[in-house]
């Protein structure tokens, strides 16, 4: 379904550059404020090759289908159209994967994601991620998140035995590395910019 195929371990890939989606939904939102730092951060530590920018897709459009690894973030709430949710139901089983951080830990964002993924897959619930899972060892030891203010957990839908969505209540966005944005006294996780290099590994080596 997508345009690279990937095959063998992340120091073996050496294909054509893997392009990420940052998503634009509910009609235009989207978000300026997510790093692309991980992206990097693959490249230099493995010989995956990675396009260091993002490029914006609109849920509701087939482009969408290109792309292996999308993220998604905002803030306030939101609602998906009916096109966005069936692209994005068809998205996850046909093998892409979504990195999904509600920005500045928005409680509203989160609130729509969380419904909108429940009226997406009805017969499935996002489940906290331990960290025991590997997907926190593919190129760091993650052991723990490092947060502003409390604990944090990652929660994750499988499909097929395999985690295809990432979901952050308190932020993965690496706000730390781009000008102009912040956590705004959200429990954003610190480390992220490890961690989202690790999802991605994992993402494509499923």
């Amino acid at each position: 379904m997508f345009g690279v195929c990937f095959l063998g371990s992340a120091a073996e890939h050496t294909g054509d550059a893997v392009e990420c989606a940052n998503l634009i939904y509910a009609g235009t939102k989207s978000s300026v404020c997510f790093s692309e730092e991980f992206l990097s951060t693959v490249a230099s530590e493995t010989s995956i090759n990675t396009s260091r920018k993002f490029k914006p897709v609109k849920l509701g459009e087939k482009e969408v289908y290109r792309f292996p690894f999308a993220v998604m973030t905002g803030e306030g709430a939101f609602s998906l159209t009916e096109d966005e949710r069936k692209n994005l139901k068809l998205y996850l089983e046909k093998g892409g994967f979504l990195l999904a951080s509600a920005g500045c830990s928005s409680k509203e964002w989160s609130d729509s994601f969380t419904h909108e993924m429940q009226a997406i897959f009805p017969e499935r619930k996002m489940d906290e991620v331990p960290l025991s899972h590997s997907i926190f060892r593919t190129i760091f030891d993650i052991p723990r998140l490092d947060t502003k203010q409390e604990d944090a957990k990652l929660f994750g839908l499988t499909i097929g035995g395999k985690i295809v969505v990432i979901y952050s209540p308190d932020g993965l966005n690496d706000t730390a590395t781009m000008h102009g944005c912040c956590c705004c006294g959200g429990n954003e996780i610190h480390n992220s910019q490890k961690i989202n290099a690790n999802i991605l590994v994992y993402a494509l080596l499923q």
